[in-house]
């Protein structure tokens, strides 16, 4: 994988970039792969629905609204993410079981971490365009991720 900042020389202004407000954890610093959405809040069901699926090397994105109320990833989905092909999980929200995804081979960005796990309704939405962290995104972009920071592009680099 080419290095975020090598990416972002070569084709700036055509990326967009994550702000940096993300904590790393997983085993794996670097990883990248297309994006696939889920907006939900509060609820993590769609989260395991999808882990429960091939990945395909993609990378999930979860729109949890930046809740700091309760955990949207814990190291069962973690390893759900893993078994299942899934390059990297990024949530707009907070993970738990930080100690054992950490020990784990996938790349996972969180706001933080909380003890509390979410509720199991059902609830959200798959396959939108999301916007936080002053970016756009859009299922099928891709995105980079390491020591540097997270990126956007529309093409694989």
């Amino acid at each position: 994988m080419q290095k975020t900042s090598d990416i972002s020389d070569q084709l700036h202004p055509n990326v967009q970039y994550v702000e940096p407000t993300y904590s790393c954890y997983g085993a794996k610093m670097d990883f990248f792969g297309a994006i696939y959405t889920i907006k939900c809040f509060e609820d993590n069901s769609l989260v395991r629905e999808v882990l429960d699926t091939d990945g395909q090397g993609q990378v999930l994105v979860v729109d949890a609204g930046g809740s700091k109320r309760c955990a949207m990833l814990g190291d069962q989905l973690a390893a759900k993410a893993v078994k299942n092909n899934w390059s990297g999980v990024i949530i707009y929200g907070l993970i738990r079981d930080s100690e054992m995804i950490n020990k784990m081979p996938i790349g996972v960005r969180a706001l933080g971490t909380h003890p509390l796990k979410s509720i199991k309704k059902g609830l959200g939405e798959i396959g939108l365009t999301l916007c936080f962290s002053g970016v756009s995104f859009i299922p099928g972009d891709y995105l980079y991720a390491d020591q540097d920071g997270i990126i956007i592009v529309k093409e694989l680099v």
